[in-house]
């Protein structure tokens, strides 16, 4: 495990983040897809001057980004991608978020159409906090990366690394760089399906291309 320490850290911007903005090109053109508050794409635009668009679901967080000056329209990541031309953007940035579509598989597909790079992180269910949790107390785990109470959760497609890994073998997807992140905000990178990033990783971030 190698530990990386992002350019230009920031309190104010989740790690991942911040792992995700040291990954893109300075001037390059951005979707951030389910942007959230727009932190990502604020810290792109002060630090890489960066093209940036993003859509979020929720009205709350769409109405944070314009009052930032952000270019956010609402949109869902399931039903509204298709309406993008092919290789609109060099990065579309999927953070934290394949874990609450309802169709994972079809969302990666637009994500490689749309972009020339694509940039997908979730919270690995095997991480070794959880599997401790689930064994220790035979109930759905809670942890930093998934915080609500399973009749509350937004999401709905838990994966694994290991899982992600075979979905874009299978879809035929390129991964251009496999890392994960720990609790502690460290990240590693690795080959393979990753066993040992499997465990330790709470966290999974990929760059990819299509076929």
């Amino acid at each position: 495990m190698t530990e990386f320490q992002p350019r230009g850290r920031s309190d104010t911007i989740r790690v991942d983040l911040l792992v995700i903005s040291d990954l893109i090109e300075s001037g390059a053109r951005v979707l951030d897809i389910g942007c959230g508050d727009g932190a990502l794409l604020h810290y792109l635009a002060h630090n890489k001057d960066v093209d940036g668009r993003g859509i979020e679901i929720s009205q709350a967080g769409v109405n944070a980004c314009v009052r930032q000056g952000l270019s956010v329209v609402q949109g869902d990541a399931d039903t509204d991608l298709r309406d993008y031309p092919d290789k609109a953007f060099d990065y579309v940035v999927l953070s934290q978020t394949l874990q609450a579509t309802h169709s994972p598989r079809e969302v990666l597909a637009e994500l490689v159409r749309i972009g020339r790079h694509a940039i997908v992180s979730f919270p690995n269910f095997a991480y070794w906090r959880i599997r401790w949790q689930l064994l220790a107390s035979g109930r759905m785990p809670e942890t930093e990366a998934l915080a609500a109470p399973w009749y509350e959760t937004p999401n709905i497609h838990f994966c694994t690394i290991r899982d992600f890994v075979i979905l874009c073998r299978d879809m035929g997807l390129r991964i251009e760089q496999r890392s994960f992140l720990t609790h502690e905000g460290k990240t590693g990178r690795f080959r393979s399906t990753g066993l040992w990033a499997n465990f330790l990783g709470e966290q999974g971030l990929f760059v990819l291309r299509g076929p």
